[in-house]
């Protein structure tokens, strides 16, 4: 079996035709080269600075590579500094930026099988989306993917856990009748609230708190710490851990921007990024725990652990058997059958 460099490499030279092929140039990307032969990359995202992507994820990769002196510097651009989800990864695309953080149904607009990996109970949880990133299954959908957008996965880190929050508990798909459940206006995420039962009624996120406020709608679904931030909890008495999505951030660079690396740079940014899966993981799960902790001992929020997932899972699946087709029907198969 290739080592992941060697997959890497084979990878990137078959992506580079196809984007040589096209005419496409990278002319306004960061990773030329210095007078002093340095590369720069931008490395975006959009979360804030104090998000565990930024601060365990972007900015540990920047750091790392910043600090070992291999003619390669990172600069980081969290907050949305660079442009929203979509016009970042259209210009990752282009070349104007090189490196960024995206959600698999933000780049399914651009290569649409992807988005699985962010339907609802797709995975068990984190180590079964590890494992299905790093098996032969993931390094396919990583390989089709790079040639279908000239952009390349490098890996993949958790994101945390959705969850409902309403004002009453919601246990098993039966609960969720009558509320309007905010969902975002995404095709993936849409079709997630018809596999588990509920109303989706779409709402921009920056107007969840006043309309949770309002009453234009009665529930959300977020991770844990996003619930906290946006300071739903003020507005919602309840939070069910119904772990109905395995969250996932997808680490994405443009070709000729990788191409510009040498060997050793591309293999320090890859082992940057692999290792730091962990380390993000561990920051978002140790924020999410302080939260639910934080919540029970204050009893501003009621934290409703028996959640029967597997009944909301069993509909997911059979919900997606029967509407998913070709290639996603394919990548969901896959995916599920990883389950251990």
């Amino acid at each position: 079996m290739p080592t992941r460099s060697t997959t890497y490499r084979r990878t990137g030279a078959l992506a580079l035709v196809a984007v040589l092929a096209t005419g496409c140039t990278a002319m306004g990307g960061g990773g030329d080269g210095g007078e002093d032969g340095t590369v720069t990359l931008s490395f975006a995202n959009s979360y804030a600075t104090q998000h565990p992507h930024t601060r365990c994820g972007i900015q540990a990769v920047a750091d790392r590579i910043n600090g070992q002196d291999s003619g390669l510097t990172i600069e980081t651009f969290p907050n949305s500094q660079l442009g929203d989800d979509t016009e970042r990864f259209n210009s990752v695309k282009a070349g104007d930026v090189d490196m960024d953080v995206q959600g698999s149904s933000a780049l399914a607009a651009s290569y649409p099988p992807i988005g699985v990996l962010d339907m609802a109970y797709a995975f068990d949880g984190p180590d079964q989306l590890f494992e299905f990133l790093d098996s032969d299954d993931g390094q396919q959908l990583k390989d089709d993917f790079a040639e279908a957008t000239g952009s390349r996965i490098l890996d993949g880190w958790f994101f945390g856990m959705r969850h409902f929050s309403a004002n009453r508990p919601i246990r098993e798909p039966a609960d969720l009748e009558g509320l309007r459940m905010r969902y975002a206006d995404s095709p993936i995420y849409l079709e997630n609230a018809k596999a588990v039962g509920a109303k989706a009624t779409t709402v921009a996120f920056e107007e969840i708190y006043v309309g949770l406020q309002q009453g234009i709608i009665d529930g959300q679904e977020n991770p844990i710490p996003t619930i906290a931030e946006k300071s739903f909890d003020e507005v919602q008495s309840h939070v069910s851990l119904s772990g109905h999505q395995t969250g996932s951030q997808l680490i994405v660079v443009n070709e000729e921007s990788w191409q510009r690396l040498s060997a050793e740079q591309q293999e320090a940014v890859e082992t940057a990024v692999h290792e730091t899966r962990a380390k993000n993981r561990t920051c978002i799960e140790n924020q999410e725990q302080e939260i639910l902790d934080q919540w029970k001992s204050e009893g501003t929020v009621t934290v409703v652990e028996d959640v029967d997932r597997d009944a909301f899972a069993e509909r997911a699946q059979r919900y997606f058997e029967r509407t998913l087709s070709g290639e996603q029907a394919k990548l969901y198969a896959q995916v599920r059958g990883s389950a251990g």
